[in-house]
């Protein structure tokens, strides 16, 4: 695996490394000690996968909050996201900061998100699959999120959304809401 930092600390673009033969092909996602290498120290506990049916879907943008916050490894394994991830760490120089990143299920690649962002994604083709890694456990008490569309964030997605759940567009935007409730 190749590690690569973004500009946001802690969060690493993942480049698996794939051996190919005549049967197929070949990658770890994850290895504990290469891991830590990079300073990620977290244990995944909990693997999820969802499945989007409808290009331009937005799913997101998602995080767990205090003590529950998560770190998540996600990769895109049928057709194309959009992938965008949120520093929402008070303490970082980063605050508020996003990146984004076209992951495909063609393309070994995935992204490892700090706990302390959120998360989400636009589905770029019809029937995607996503899968993550998280660091703890999924807990409803603690969910939070944020409007996919906040002016603050200013996030440039790709298509026009087509689909959104009940629960995504009630997200609140960034402006009202006081630091500690992220």
């Amino acid at each position: 695996m190749i590690f690569v930092p973004t500009t946001l600390p802690g969060a690493f673009i993942i480049e698996l490394s794939v051996h190919t033969d005549e049967r197929g092909s070949f990658a770890r996602t994850m290895c504990q000690d290469e891991f830590r290498a990079h300073g990620i120290n977290e244990v995944f506990v909990q693997q999820n996968i969802s499945l989007t049916r409808k290009q331009g879907t937005v799913r997101g943008m998602h995080f767990q909050r205090e003590p529950h916050r998560e770190g998540k490894l996600v990769r895109c394994v049928r057709g194309a996201i959009f992938d965008v991830i949120i520093d929402l760490r008070l303490e970082s120089s980063t605050y508020l900061s996003h990146l984004c990143f076209w992951l495909d299920g063609t393309t070994p690649t995935q992204i490892y998100v700090p706990p302390g962002f959120a998360h989400g994604f636009q589905t770029l083709t019809d029937d995607v699959e996503v899968t993550y890694s998280l660091s703890h456990r999924y807990v409803p008490s603690a969910q939070g999120g944020l409007a996919f569309d906040d002016p603050i964030l200013d996030i440039a997605w790709p298509l026009s959304v087509t689909t959104l759940s009940d629960r995504d567009a009630t997200w609140p935007r960034i402006e009202p809401l006081v630091p500690p409730s992220l």
